[in-house]
């Protein structure tokens, strides 16, 4: 009888997402992977190599956002509140999973950024939303703004760049009304 596989993309995916999301991307290796599995250094090249495990674990992450935030938008909300909350619900991952957060947004080398094709049908519905405030022919302008404010606003508040006080959180979604309204 064959020995069942301890191993599988998903798994490992997984696995690196929780390793680097605890000890950060400079602290991953491939060694320290497959020592969780109690497996050798090279099972793991049979589904990756460490450059193609990061794209993965970012493009789970993107994935993860995203489906966290259509999770979160109730479908009868006005488009402004849908966006709203979704928002919301970016700032609440990315606070959850502020490392790979900030690793599947900061990378410049196109081999480790998420999946291109996947993150562009992923925000198409969000997208979509968004014209309705800000009409069709803007409404890639307009969201790219969005999403600009929202990971800005999260970038720096997870730097600990913000001191002088205050409900952040409460801050966060003034910001992102603000925009909103200014596409009415």
């Amino acid at each position: 009888m064959p020995y069942p596989s301890k191993l599988d993309s998903e798994t490992l995916v997984s696995a690196a997402f929780d390793m680097i999301e605890q000890g950060g991307v400079e602290a991953f290796s491939m060694h320290k992977l497959a020592a969780e599995f109690g497996v050798k250094t090279a099972s793991l090249y049979r589904y990756f190599n460490k450059e193609a495990l990061i794209q993965a674990v970012n493009t789970q992450t993107y994935t993860h956002i995203v489906q966290t935030m259509y999770d979160a938008v109730a479908v009868d909300a006005d488009p402004a509140q849908r966006l709203l909350v979704a928002a919301k619900a970016m700032y609440a991952y990315a606070h959850q999973h502020p490392v790979t957060y900030m690793l599947a947004f900061r990378n410049s080398d196109d081999n480790l950024r998420p999946d291109e094709d996947a993150t562009e049908q992923s925000v198409l519905p969000l997208q979509a939303i968004m014209a309705e405030i800000s009409g069709e022919a803007d409404s890639l302008a307009a969201l790219r703004g969005l999403q600009a404010l929202a990971h800005g606003f999260i970038s720096l508040t997870l730097a600990g760049q913000y001191r002088r006080g205050g409900d952040l959180e409460a801050h966060f979604e003034q910001a992102i009304m603000a925009y909103l309204r200014g596409w009415q």
